[in-house]
């Protein structure tokens, strides 16, 4: 039986023109190695009679990639950063994440870096650096 351990999670990001071959994401943070944040699906509206109609409404997908100030995997995310200013063009990823914990995978398409922290806070310890990508489709693969 799987645990629901998030040790062995592990993540493949490419960048379009820049990265083709996918990079395997290292050196996540403790608490906070990745994460997604809701979506809204449906759009509702309640008319004035109090009748409520809703109807599909596509959404993008926010990954938030979490990494220690040490990660290997900084190097990329810095790179696009200065390739996306120097060249003022967004860079294109797309992913795959594998949960070994829950046995999901995921493939991750059409994103674009929209958050980043661009050097690690200096405390007791450096802190880690956070990157988001927004992506068009964040799709369940069948298990």
């Amino acid at each position: 039986m799987a645990t629901l351990t998030n040790a062995n999670s592990s993540f493949l990001l490419s960048v379009r023109n820049l990265f083709p071959v996918p990079q395997k994401m290292q050196g996540y943070a403790t608490d906070d190695s990745f994460a997604t944040n809701d979506v809204q699906p449906m759009q509702v509206m309640m008319g004035v009679d109090g009748m409520l109609s809703g109807g599909f409404v596509p959404y993008p997908t926010e990954v938030t990639f979490t990494l220690q100030a040490d990660s290997p995997s900084l190097a990329m995310f810095d790179v696009v950063l200065e390739a996306q200013k120097a060249q003022k063009e967004g860079f294109l990823f797309d992913g795959t994440g594998i949960i070994q914990g829950t046995g999901e995978k995921y493939a991750m398409t059409k994103g674009f870096l929209t958050s980043a922290t661009p050097m690690a806070t200096g405390k007791k310890t450096l802190q880690p650096r956070k990157f988001t990508i927004t992506f068009e489709s964040v799709t369940k693969a069948p298990v």
